[in-house]
């Protein structure tokens, strides 16, 4: 091989010179057996490497080793989760209790802090026990069938063929012809009701412990009564009628009590000698369907009508009646028309005054004045007698209604001794006494005094006045002075 130096430089050398000793070295290391540097290139001439690791073979132990194992750990997280919750929910309450706790100290800060403007009092219900223990009912006999040509006229008939009642089977015979309302029909067909059966129905209306039989005896002299009523009805002849001490003797037995004590407890309703009994709603229904033929027959005497107002009333305040408020507002507004305009004036005051003396003065001296209805003229007069009667003897040394009105005007609203639940009982009693009495306006002396105490009980008892029953005078004089001013 032959080298050219022509032009050659210095440097040019030694650069020629290492390349050369390079070249040789590459030469000297380079093994024999190595690919060459194209066959290294060329993919398909390369060999593939030789794994010289071992495979090892997966065992079923192996595999059920490595599912506990994964088990485990899905079981740990489970509980992580589990008690990481648990912590939460214990945390959360934990806050709830310490709120109720807070919730109950400011609570019982305010209830000390209301005791503080004064001490509640506790204000019983109002009711009484109108009913004691009840007597032995007496026995119910069967008139005989014989002696009563109504019901032998119909054992003859044709038709008993069919039925074959006979005189042995009068009671069977009796309450089937009640029961279907045969017995009225058969009454209004003759136009006559013998003494027999005039009394067996009555007592039975009372005294009998079936309730269908007691309802359809009730329905039977209703139904005679009221054919009483109409003009142009026939004449109806009845043999034996009762009288004011034959319903008197059924209160007794009910076990009413004449003379009775105040209770805002109920009755034992588990008893069954106490307490009203299920006959007391025929009762009512007979009252009030005698007093509605006045106009035809007088059956009571005012003082005995005076007298049945005034059990009546009494009836309002047991609470074992709030369900049959109906029936007695019916028999309270018959009873009050029952009196004649002659009656009416003494009588009226009569009831009023004995209510006063009777009832206790509580809430329940409020109830038998509003229990009196204002739908008619004289209930409205009633409602009035009875609250101005019950002021008299709340105030002991006043003779007139000025009298009443200018104490209860003159009293000192910031003294601690001051009734505020009296002070109530006096307002809606003179709140009757005045707003139910037509007369009153007429008199504008008592109304004008009225009007002045109204607006001392709106405007000088404080709103922060915390004392039982002061809001409510307040509130309910305000109301009754705008009521009032506008009326």
């Amino acid at each position: 091989m032959t080298l050219s130096f022509s032009h050659t430089t210095p440097h040019n050398c030694t650069t020629l010179l290492f390349n050369s000793l390079n070249f040789k070295y590459q030469l000297r290391v380079m093994d024999m057996n190595d690919p060459l540097d194209f066959e290294v290139e060329d993919a398909l001439l390369k060999s593939p490497p030789i794994n010289n690791k071992r495979k090892k073979i997966i065992g079923l132990d192996d595999l059920l080793q490595d599912h506990y194992r994964e088990q485990d750990k899905l079981l740990e997280k489970g509980n992580k989760k589990a008690n990481t919750k648990a912590k939460k929910k214990k945390s959360s309450y934990d806050d709830k209790d310490s709120k109720e706790a807070k919730l109950t100290r400011i609570v019982e800060k305010c209830h000390n802090q209301l005791k503080a403007f004064g001490e509640e009092q506790e204000i019983p219900l109002w009711g009484v026990k109108v009913f004691g223990d009840q007597k032995a009912f007496p026995p119910l006999e069967f008139p005989d069938l014989g002696s009563c040509n109504l019901l032998q006229s119909f054992l003859n008939n044709k038709l008993n063929s069919v039925v074959e009642l006979t005189e042995d089977k009068g009671d069977i015979f009796l309450e089937g012809l009640l029961v279907n309302g045969w017995l009225s029909k058969l009454a209004f067909l003759c136009g006559h009701v013998e003494k027999p059966v005039a009394i067996w129905a009555f007592n039975t209306m009372l005294y009998s412990s079936k309730e269908e039989l007691r309802r359809s005896s009730s329905d039977f002299w209703c139904a005679i009564l009221s054919s009483e009523r109409e003009v142009d009805r026939f004449p109806f002849k009845i043999d034996w009628f009762p009288e004011y001490t034959d319903l008197r003797r059924a209160l007794d037995i009910f076990g009413f009590l004449f003379t009775f004590s105040s209770s805002a407890e109920p009755n034992n309703l588990d008893s069954d000698t106490e307490g009203p009994p299920q006959n007391i709603r025929s009762w009512i229904r007979f009252i009030t369907a005698c007093c509605l033929i006045r106009s035809k027959k007088a059956i009571f005497s005012a003082v005995e009508a005076e007298e049945i107002v005034e059990i009546i009333i009494c009836l309002f305040l047991d609470r074992q009646f709030q369900g049959l408020l109906v029936l007695l507002n019916d028999c309270m507004e018959a009873i009050v028309n029952y009196f004649t305009d002659q009656e009416w004036c003494s009588s009226c005051e009569n009831i009023a005054k004995f209510i006063a003396c009777r009832v206790s003065k509580d809430l329940n001296c409020i109830q038998t004045v509003e229990c009196i209805s204002e739908a008619s003229s004289r209930s409205k007069q009633l409602r009035s007698a009875v609250a101005y009667q019950t002021l008299f003897t709340c105030f002991d040394g006043v003779n007139s209604g000025e009298e009443i009105l200018r104490s209860l005007t003159a009293i000192n609203f910031k003294d601690k001794s001051c009734d505020f639940f009296k002070m109530y009982i006096h307002l809606v009693l003179i709140e009757n006494w005045v707003l139910s009495n037509s007369l009153i306006e007429d008199n504008p002396v008592i109304y004008e005094m009225f009007c002045r105490y109204l607006q001392h009980c709106s405007t000088l008892i404080s709103a922060t006045n915390l004392r039982s029953y002061a809001s409510k005078v307040r509130h309910r004089a305000a109301y009754l002075l705008h009521f009032s001013i506008y009326k």
